[in-house]
């Protein structure tokens, strides 16, 4: 749980004047990283039940191509990230019941990590099956978008 009543500084990005800057890892080893971001977007089964009837690699493989390209550009998304030098992205979407449950990971051997990277990439691909489907379910709600998972070992 976040405390609460701490200084501004205690924000990587923001300095102790309250003024934003991008943190310098210049002086960090580089180390293999590696995080894990999962979404969830859900819909209604009947949504669920056509997203599955769906010839293999329509719907599917157009958000996972989405989250793949936006983990590429977290840096111009975000302005205080680093940009990386990504080694591998990888992104899984599974149609569940009354949900399209997404996995996404990404790995760099850099000096900083790849949380944004995950994230932006399981974010990125819930929207994009948002975006396909929105013209039969008005209902659908992007939810639970979390970092499941990130790892650093020497390089």
């Amino acid at each position: 749980m976040v405390g609460e009543g701490g200084p501004v500084s205690d924000f990587s990005h923001v300095d102790e004047a309250g003024r934003l800057h991008m943190v310098d890892v210049g002086g960090k080893q580089v180390s293999r990283r590696r995080a894990v971001a999962q979404a969830s977007l859900r819909l209604a089964p009947e949504t669920a039940r056509r997203l599955r009837k769906l010839p293999k690699g329509d719907a599917l493989a157009a958000a996972q191509l989405a989250g793949i390209m936006a983990a590429k550009r977290t840096s111009e998304l975000i302005p205080l990230c680093h940009p990386l030098p990504l080694t591998h992205v990888e992104v899984e979407l599974s149609v569940a019941e009354a949900a399209v449950e997404i996995t996404a990971s990404a790995e760099t051997t850099a000096q900083t990590g790849v949380e944004m990277e995950a994230l932006v990439a399981a974010t990125v691909a819930a929207l994009t099956v948002y975006d396909m489907a929105k013209a039969v379910d008005d209902g659908m709600e992007l939810s639970e978008v979390r970092l499941v998972e990130k790892t650093k070992e020497p390089a």
